[in-house]
């Protein structure tokens, strides 16, 4: 009798979810992202008890077919790729067709969703088994409602931490895609409060100051450099602000995307090393944007980690484009002719995102959508190395 064999789908799907779904922040991540792919410009996130109890989310996206939502619900079934070259030229938060299998697997998980024209259709499915798919009245969009998170791994439910802890990352990973988004109204509510509703914002800086105040959006400058390729924008700290305490407000996005990227954190840091005290960061929230084929994304299941094909050149552009910046804002920063790349640091910074006010208000949103197709076999072994082959970081080139 042979020894090795096949994992029943099911039990495949929960060893999967122990990568993708590690809280219910990555939970609410990975559903806000589906619905900013599916085109929503309206989105509405619910929670209780820090995630464990209810998770909600709601858009105005495309929505889905009854065929494509239950073909969206097996592992590597996605619309953003269709072959493994497309990896190099990615334009979507998501292309692994992983995070929907992988939290239905470990929780209860209820999904209706339509098209702008036909019959809405709802799927329930818990810890892994499908209860019913049937049709439903609804406006285009998708609900995803999970609740009893990790009901089928009872283990992975003692490592979560309190609720208060859970609620701050899921509402600093909310508000790092309102910020990738200002096209997209927000709402985001917790235990039937709304903790922030953002309309369509048309500038970055008002997005800024609806969630980090007006007062940090006020000491903030804009940049736009552009150069072989690659282009800078986004809001900077003005010199002499004074900088802040930590790095949690050093924010920085890849084509859109939010990233913890050491290269750009640290560049960014570098740039004001004259123009602050020791120990304060400045405030930065940034945008990369460069050839897709360019940049890795696909190096570790959270997709927060990036690497550059040449590290070096990005944090040469970025030193030199915010220098010139602030020496335009602070002619005292010293000139330097030519810049001198400082060593890589061992660490990497840690990036949050603090909690604002709370903002009352009654929350409406209509609702994710997305048009699911089965991945073939290489673009599946293409994702899986990406994700498996990581460990060391990466040198400059």
């Amino acid at each position: 009798m042979p020894k090795v064999r096949l994992l029943p789908e099911r039990v495949a799907n929960q060893i999967a979810a122990g990568e993708v779904v590690e809280r219910p922040a990555a939970v609410v991540k990975e559903l806000v992202e589906n619905a900013l792919d599916a085109g929503a410009t309206r989105i509405e996130v619910e929670f209780s008890h820090g995630g464990r109890a209810l998770m909600r989310i709601e858009d105005n996206g495309s929505g889905m077919g009854r065929e494509d939502a239950e073909l969206a619900l097996q592992r590597h079934a996605t619309s953003k790729i269709a072959e493994a070259a497309d990896l190099d030229r990615l334009a979507s938060f998501g292309f692994r067709g992983e995070a929907l299998p992988s939290i239905a697997s470990v929780s209860r998980f209820l999904i209706q969703t339509a098209e702008a024209e036909g019959v809405g259709t709802e799927i329930l499915v818990n810890g892994g088994r499908l209860v019913h798919v049937r049709d439903c009245g609804r406006p285009h969009g998708t609900r995803i409602e999970v609740t009893q998170l990790f009901n089928s791994v009872p283990a992975r439910r003692k490592f979560l931490k309190t609720d208060a802890t859970e609620a701050a990352h899921i509402v600093a990973s909310v508000r790092l895609h309102a910020l990738a988004a200002p096209h997209c109204a927000f709402t985001l509510i917790e235990d039937g409060r709304v903790i922030f509703r953002s309309p369509t914002c048309p500038a970055l800086a008002d997005r800024v100051g609806e969630i980090f105040g007006r007062q940090l959006a006020e000491t903030l400058i804009p940049i736009d450099a552009k150069e072989n390729g690659l282009r800078l924008h986004g809001l900077l700290a003005k010199p002499g602000s004074g900088g802040r305490a930590t790095r949690h407000e050093t924010i920085t996005f890849v084509n859109r995307r939010p990233v913890d990227s050491r290269t750009l954190t640290y560049a960014l840091t570098e740039s004001y090393h004259e123009v602050l005290p020791k120990g304060r960061y400045p405030a930065a929230f940034v945008f990369l944007e460069l050839d897709p084929a360019a940049v890795d994304v696909n190096v570790h299941p959270s997709k927060r980690e990036v690497r550059f094909r040449s590290e070096a050149q990005v944090r040469s552009f970025v030193i030199r484009h915010v220098l010139a910046l602030l020496r335009a804002e602070a002619p005292a920063v010293s000139r330097m002719t030519e810049v001198e790349l400082p060593p890589r640091p061992e660490n990497r910074p840690e990036i949050h995102i603090s909690s604002g006010s709370p903002v009352t208000a009654n929350a409406q949103c209509n609702p994710i959508g997305y048009i699911a197709a089965k991945a073939p076999a290489p673009v599946a072994s293409a994702l899986q190395a990406g994700v498996m082959r990581l460990a060391s970081p990466p040198t400059a080139t």
